[in-house]
């Protein structure tokens, strides 16, 4: 990531106050998963002026033609992805329908600066928080995010709002229409595939079965989860994209928004509870414990905000996320043409026990929306 040094000394000035110059300074890549099309590469700027130490995070955002892993995506939906990806939604985290109606305890960072890169690139200079590591993150940790996602939820599911989001779930349609249903689905027809050793040694003998029934319950989940009571949410909530700051320990910084469009209430819960688990930091096995605490504090934060939900509504809107978003997807088949080392079937042994646990928690949703959605027996809150 290249940055201009005249931006620098601006943004160095936004930081530490008028008059203020950078002093030495440099650039520190940050390692990353290139799980998301639209990241293109994020960096921090560290800088000594005079003995005062400044530092800002810059995210490069682009759209997905220059994603590294495009070259995963079935070669006919490729130009698709690249034409109606929202790839600039990130933006609207500090706009008013966000950044205006955010609950007691949640926030989002100072943004110092958007540089324009070309039509299709830009750079976000904004607050480098120092906050703990997500492997710190405890039970109270999760409930406590979960009560703030309940608030954002009951702060944003007034009719204007919701009205000029357009139409529910469309992005999450979006993206399992692609991701999903076109680009890991038919994994699940290759013989080849799942006689691999890796898989053969990590996932269990109806793993593979399960994963089809999913998947041909996953057109009355999305219906299903149109029904629900609809709020606008933050979209991609893992522990990764809600920092703990250390000087603000009851807080958490908002960051990576996604999916700005209505979605079934509670569906932030899901990213809740495997964003670690998924990044490898949680072990299956915790996953329970975590799920128990995250409907009834979601449902105490919307509360909190004068919106009396049905739990039943939040854990249907939630786990039927999870289950259209990440049940297919968990499993690193990108991974399968790499050396087979220690470390890799561990990561194999880890994500099946993870897609065995979301799979585990969908069936009685399947079950339900295995037949058509107005007969789902499900209550359904009243928007």
């Amino acid at each position: 990531m290249e940055l201009s040094a005249t931006e620098v000394a601006e943004v160095a000035e936004l930081v530490l106050g008028p008059d203020a110059g950078p002093g030495a300074w440099h650039v520190e890549p940050i390692a990353y998963q290139s799980g998301s099309p639209a990241t293109g590469g994020l960096a921090r700027v560290r800088g000594d002026s005079e003995g005062r130490t400044w530092s800002v995070f810059v995210k490069l955002v682009q759209n997905p033609r220059h994603w590294p892993l495009l070259h995963l995506v079935p070669e006919v939906f490729r130009d698709e992805l690249c034409r109606t990806l929202p790839w600039r939604q990130e933006l609207a985290m500090w706009e008013e329908p966000f950044a205006a109606h955010l609950p007691d305890g949640l926030r989002v960072p100072v943004l110092y600066r958007i540089t324009e890169l070309d039509t299709e690139r830009l750079l976000l200079w904004m607050e480098d928080v120092d906050a703990i590591a997500d492997r710190d993150w405890t039970l109270d940790h999760y409930r406590r995010a979960a009560v703030a996602l309940g608030g954002l939820a009951a702060r944003r599911s007034t009719p204007d709002i919701l009205a000029a989001a357009g139409e529910p779930g469309w992005a999450l349609r979006l993206l399992v229409g692609s991701r999903v249903m076109r680009g890991a689905a038919p994994a699940l027809e290759d013989d080849r595939l799942w006689a691999h050793p890796l898989v053969v040694s990590a996932v269990d003998a109806e793993l593979r079965d399960d994963l089809r029934r999913i998947a041909e319950a996953v057109p009355a989940i999305l219906d299903r989860l149109d029904t629900l009571p609809q709020t606008l949410a933050h979209g991609d909530a893992s522990p990764q994209n809600l920092l703990v700051p250390r000087g603000e320990p009851d807080t958490f910084v908002a960051i990576d928004v996604a999916f700005q469009c209505p979605l079934a209430i509670g569906f932030d819960l899901g990213q809740l509870l495997v964003g670690l688990a998924h990044a490898g930091h949680v072990e299956a096995a915790a996953l329970p414990a975590i799920h128990d605490i995250l409907v009834p504090a979601y449902v105490e934060g919307m509360r909190a905000y004068g919106v009396d939900p049905d739990p039943d509504a939040v854990t249907c809107g939630y786990v039927g996320g999870l289950v259209a978003r990440a049940a297919l997807t968990s499993l690193p088949y990108e991974t399968l043409d790499s050396p087979h080392t220690e470390q890799l079937a561990t990561l194999w042994q880890q994500r099946a026990a993870l897609t065995r646990f979301i799979a585990d928690l969908g069936f009685d949703l399947v079950r339900s929306t295995a037949i058509p959605p107005r007969s789902c027996p499900l209550p359904v809150m009243q928007a």
